[in-house]
């Protein structure tokens, strides 16, 4: 379990035990509704994020540049869906890697361990137009 899951616990195990001892069972029955009540905030918050995700088209973004500007080492999916709007297209599972494109071509391309964010690339359209010599005045 990480970290992040075991203060959870350990704030929920704190919030009853108080509850406990300033009001009895009632004070059980409080702190419990309210940890249930938190789950359930966040259980949605989760479904609203996956439910827009999946209404956009696999992959795409408005901006691969300003997405990549946007992410940070250890940010976890549902973060990263609420920035892109969009599911990323798999692209490896060893690593586990998502990648994300938009309309110029520019793509992101993501790495995740545990569930973590740990590594992103942008890979942008190589120039096709070369300046031919042609062109190019008589010096």
């Amino acid at each position: 379990m990480n970290r992040d899951a075991t203060l959870s616990w350990v704030l929920g195990v704190v919030a009853v035990a108080v509850g406990y001892v300033q009001w009895g069972w009632q004070g059980v029955v409080l702190a419990t509704t309210l940890v249930v009540f938190w789950l359930l905030l966040q259980f949605s918050r989760a479904l609203r994020t996956m439910r827009d995700a999946a209404a956009a088209p696999i992959g795409s973004v408005a901006s691969a540049v300003m997405l990549h500007s946007k992410l940070r080492p250890g940010m976890r999916l549902p973060q990263v869906l609420r920035l892109t709007a969009s599911l990323g297209r798999p692209v490896s599972t060893e690593p586990e890697a998502f990648e994300w494109g938009d309309a110029s071509g520019a793509k992101v391309r993501t790495e995740w361990l545990d569930g973590r964010l740990v590594r992103w690339d942008l890979v942008r359209p190589a120039e096709t137009a070369e300046p031919s010599s042609a062109q190019v005045p008589p010096a």
